[in-house]
């Protein structure tokens, strides 16, 4: 399936779960306002939720002359993929990860911590960056984003729905007496449990094809193998304060945690993708 068919279904299913949730609030009119926020929110995360994920996490742009080999790795990879050389982000904190965002290749950015430069030597890094253009390449940076940025709105409304229910909320009009506070608290529960099913499913498989990808585009298969690992190491010991809706964007996983939160991971273990870089390095030079 295309990557625009699946931002397109995305923004349709999340656009149901705002309506369930608006008639459990409000009914008919709880829908009608749902349906307007669905709309200026499928809007909005379009076109400005590279914009929303990168202000979540304090990412500041900079330039060739503030991280000349930041840049350099960059503007090498997109031209090994055939790229634009996408906007260049550093995102403060000492947990080592990376992610790209963005509508399509001519309006990316690639965004990679502190804590991530200091730790990997540069053929490592090379790598986690060639992982990213391949997101860019692939085209999966929009699905990604779309579904951080939806996935988090639904999660708060889902909230709402939840406070709104204790508190004796959800208002509904005379003509649609259906629903109530069970319906309140089902929906403050599904929802969550959906927005996290579908980031699962737009993102799990993309990691192991952008690994593929990305070590063609350094020639380095083992580089980001070794870059997997020491980053999943590590992010147990400095972990990042993320949030779970934007969780699939990044290179690892910045959650920890295991027994059920693992059946609900965006990413496939770290120890399978490095073994199928380890089965790649005979046949890249």
């Amino acid at each position: 399936m295309g990557n625009t068919l699946k931002t397109g279904l995305l923004l349709a299913v999340l656009t149901v779960l705002f309506l369930l949730i608006g008639n459990a609030m409000g009914g008919r009119s709880g829908m009608a306002m749902a349906f307007g926020l669905a709309v200026l929110m499928n809007f909005g995360a379009y076109w400005f939720s590279d914009k929303i994920v990168l202000r979540m996490y304090g990412a500041r742009e900079v330039t060739e002359a503030e991280a000349p080999q930041l840049h350099g790795v960059v503007r090498r990879l997109s031209l090994a993929a055939g790229l634009p050389m996408p906007k260049v982000y550093i995102i403060p904190t000492d947990s080592p990860n990376a992610f790209a965002t963005g509508r399509n290749p001519q309006h990316a950015a690639v965004a990679a911590t502190e804590g991530i430069l200091r730790m990997l030597s540069p053929d490592e890094l090379e790598g986690v960056l060639a992982h990213e253009m391949a997101h860019v390449r692939n085209r999966d940076i929009l699905v990604g984003t779309v579904a951080a940025t939806l996935a988090g709105a639904v999660m708060m409304l889902a909230r709402f729905a939840q406070f709104a229910a204790i508190f004796g909320g959800g208002g509904r009009d005379r003509d649609d007496d259906r629903g109530g506070a069970f319906g309140l608290l089902f929906m403050a529960i599904v929802a969550p449990i959906g927005a996290m099913l579908i980031q699962m499913a737009v993102s799990r498989s993309r990691e192991y094809l952008a690994d593929e990808t990305g070590a063609r585009f350094c020639g380095k298969p083992m580089s980001l193998a070794r870059a997997l690992e020491k980053i999943s190491g590590i992010s147990r010991e400095v972990p990042m304060d993320a949030a779970p809706a934007t969780a699939h964007l990044f290179i690892v996983s910045p959650l920890t945690g295991g027994g059920l939160l693992s059946l609900f991971s965006t990413h496939p273990p770290v120890e399978k993708r490095v073994e199928r870089l380890r089965a790649m390095t005979a046949g890249v030079r």
